[in-house]
């Protein structure tokens, strides 16, 4: 059998309606790639024939990690809970992909996987402690001490979604009012862009008022243009996003914070104003310990991160 050095090691990321997934070598370096969409059943199947397919050619894979988004306990291999999964698949994931593969299957959140292809390989590289932020269709946060991901006493910790901003804000899915997921996920970033266009006259200049249907993505495109009204929405997001960020600085003392994810494609129109309101809202002590920056893997933080557990897991 080839040692951990000589293998490569698949890594998949389930995200929404779409499977990405790439074989990874032993130093992080993505060698081959695979995506296709989820159709309305067999997801066994479908990752299994994604793996094979990865696999096709190459007799050194060591391991496959799958990255889900929702709350995974890595001690029972189970997802504990998952909107994109229906609770037959949950329940048997790790069995039924382990059968399906016969190769050596770790689960993973999203956000944590995502977190250590950023600590091992990415914007984290040479920290010993870092805090990761994912900020896209959610919120999603995970923390590496000392090499390793923390995940709390059941699996779940680093939630930074639901940091509560704002105590009369708007309802959360998870039942809380005015998390910071309320205010700064790219939904709804969108929405509060929408709410102050329709009560604003003076936003009718921006371009975002031309497209009814204009998405975080599009905020980010007109805002790197110059628009005012897409620049304003974006620094009051990072303000938002700066306030939660100041929490993870005085309850961590944490040495770097990275921030990942499709809303960061705006760079430093967010992250400029999340260092500023950190700046004002933490201890200053805890604030000039820690480094924050902009991870540099882009889309492909988890698929990688997934392949690093497994080939890192005991």
């Amino acid at each position: 059998m080839p040692s951990p050095s000589e293998s490569s090691f698949i890594g998949i990321e389930l995200s929404g309606s779409k499977l990405s997934g790439a074989t990874v070598d032993s130093n992080g370096q993505i060698e081959k790639r695979a995506e296709t969409s989820v159709n309305g059943g067999g997801l066994v199947a479908q990752i299994a024939a994604m793996v094979a397919d990865l696999k096709a050619g190459d007799e050194n894979i060591g391991g496959v990690g799958i990255a889900i988004p929702g709350l995974v306990n890595r001690q029972s291999d189970r997802v504990i809970a998952s909107s994109f999964l229906p609770s037959t698949v949950s329940n048997n994931l790790h069995a039924d992909l382990t059968e399906a593969t016969g190769l050596r299957v770790e689960l993973e959140n999203d956000a944590n996987a995502a977190a250590y292809g950023e600590y091992v390989v990415g914007a984290g590289r040479g920290s010993r402690d870092m805090f990761y932020i994912t900020i896209g269709q959610g919120i999603g946060g995970a923390i590496v001490l000392d090499g390793k991901l923390w995940t709390g006493s059941s699996g779940f910790a680093g939630e930074v979604g639901h940091i509560t901003i704002d105590t009369e804000g708007a309802e959360c899915l998870c039942g809380n009012r005015g998390c910071l997921e309320t205010v700064a996920s790219a939904p709804n970033i969108v929405r509060r862009a929408n709410e102050r266009l329709n009560r604003d006259s003076t936003s009718s200049l921006s371009r975002l008022a031309l497209n009814k249907d204009f998405t975080a993505d599009d905020m980010a495109r007109e805002a790197t243009e110059g628009d005012d009204f897409a620049l304003m929405m974006l620094e009051r997001t990072g303000k938002y996003i700066g306030t939660g960020v100041a929490s993870v600085i005085n309850l961590l003392n944490i040495e770097r914070i990275v921030l990942g994810g499709g809303v960061m494609q705006a760079r430093e129109i967010i992250l400029n104003p999340v260092i500023q309101e950190a700046k004002r809202r933490a201890f200053q002590p805890c604030f000039e310990a820690t480094e924050i920056m902009a991870a540099s893997l882009g889309p492909d933080a988890a698929t990688i991160g997934a392949a690093l557990l497994a080939r890192d897991a005991s």
